[in-house]
């Protein structure tokens, strides 16, 4: 079953969590003990309705003071296909974890209070998942209840967004607007009947039409190689194949493919997961292969597809979130990993930092710090075989390593 991955966005007490432990609750994902507890703890609490924020807030902190602090990750499924939903925080010191939550996602669901209507957290929100290339967005105007149904209310928080997306320079999302009730249940799951007036998908439904290929932003083929399988027994003792996740669109027997770095060419013979042969692999699947050719391949090596070759080389610019509380500076040292790859990576200039609510950059900063989003420039001990994060999400992307430490300081997307 095909498997989507949704992150959440909004502000504090916009209400992401209870529209998850909705979401959970009216498909009936709960299982008893967890339904017990939560109908437990908020009988405590004197509550006269289900918090179902209690379904994903775990850290002891989140409850206590009603909000999320780390990322949780809530899986569920349907008779159509499963969920992985990224439940990230809303506080601004907590931006990191919100791209890291949607760095991996497909689409998105941003919240906003009905009584408060777009802030300045709404912006930020935006602007990241259009960093990220997130190509479904729903925006789910929540606490519909609060304004007595209002279209009026829905509509104008509608315009108001819409002049925030007339400031993007990504127009390739999807943008839906659906007017929400996370706590009573209203167009969540089921259609309400207090909103005659709203006659569109309920947030579940909407996720439900999604079509994957529409959404996916993976390019062309990558096939980084995590091992070269070597059985030697008596039964497989020629049997040379390389193990790996493929990224991008499908490879298939008899396509003609380049190995990277040695640019040797080669087709692919047969195609393995577990103990079964296919003739296609699709994107996001685990599999081995074998080439008609024998080459010297190891970890780390790229198999792509002949004619659709990334770029090769030992200087980049990338965006980058900086997570660590040691700011980074020009001339900086760190471990870039991207992928499998591992290279040593120097900090040569820090371009600008951007503001993530649409109002411009602070022109060559001296460093920047936990939380700051900036476009940064490296220079690599060795080439990396990479893609514009625009155009393939996965070989796009990377990671930072501080070298004495082991910390991960840094998410970067390629540009």
């Amino acid at each position: 079953m095909e498997v989507l991955k949704i992150a959440t966005a909004g502000s504090v007490d916009d209400g992401k969590s209870t529209l998850i432990g909705r979401i959970l609750y009216d498909t009936k994902s709960l299982t008893t003990d967890k339904l017990e507890a939560i109908e437990k703890t908020s009988k405590q609490k004197g509550y006269d309705y289900l918090d179902f924020s209690l379904a994903t807030d775990g850290l002891v902190a989140e409850r206590e003071q009603g909000i999320t602090i780390d990322v949780a990750h809530i899986y569920f499924s349907t008779e159509n296909r499963s969920y992985i939903i990224a439940d990230t925080p809303g506080h601004i010191e907590y931006t990191r974890n919100m791209v890291t939550g949607a760095s991996t996602s497909q689409a998105s669901i941003i919240l906003i209070d009905a009584r408060k209507g777009v802030i300045e957290q709404t912006n930020r929100h935006f602007f990241i998942n259009n960093l990220l290339r997130v190509k479904d967005i729903v925006v789910a105007v929540n606490k519909m209840d609060l304004v007595d149904y209002s279209e009026a209310a829905f509509e104008s928080i509608k315009r108001d967004f819409q002049e925030l997306i007339g400031k993007s320079e990504y127009k390739e999302q999807t943008i839906s607007f659906i007017p929400v009730s996370a706590l009573k249940g209203d167009n969540v799951v089921h259609a309400s009947d207090k909103m005659p007036w709203y006659d569109g998908n309920t947030v579940l439904e909407h996720m439900e039409s999604l079509d994957k290929a529409q959404i996916y932003n993976d390019g062309t083929p990558r096939f980084p190689v995590q091992s070269v399988v070597r059985p030697k027994t008596q039964e497989f003792h020629d049997f040379r194949g390389y193990s790996g996740k493929v990224y991008g669109g499908d490879l298939s027997v008899g396509d003609e493919i380049v190995v990277l770095p040695s640019q040797t060419n080669s087709k692919i013979k047969e195609i393995y997961a577990f103990n079964e042969k296919y003739d296609t692999a699709v994107r996001r699947s685990s599999v081995t292969l074998t080439l008609e050719d024998d080459i010297n391949i190891s970890r780390g090596d790229m198999i792509v597809k002949k004619g659709h070759l990334p770029t090769i080389n030992k200087e980049l610019e990338a965006v980058v979130c900086w997570m660590d509380s040691i700011q980074l500076r020009s001339r900086n040292k760190y471990i870039l990993q991207h992928g499998v790859n591992k290279v040593l990576a120097i900090v040569t200039n820090i371009n600008d930092k951007i503001k993530p609510d649409f109002s411009g950059t602070d022109d060559a900063p001296e460093s920047i710090g936990m939380n700051d989003i900036a476009s940064v420039s490296f220079k690599l001990n060795r080439p990396i075989y990479s893609d514009r994060f625009e155009d393939h999400r996965t070989n796009g992307s990377f990671i930072l390593i501080d070298q004495n430490t082991n910390n991960t300081v840094a998410a970067g997307f390629i540009q």
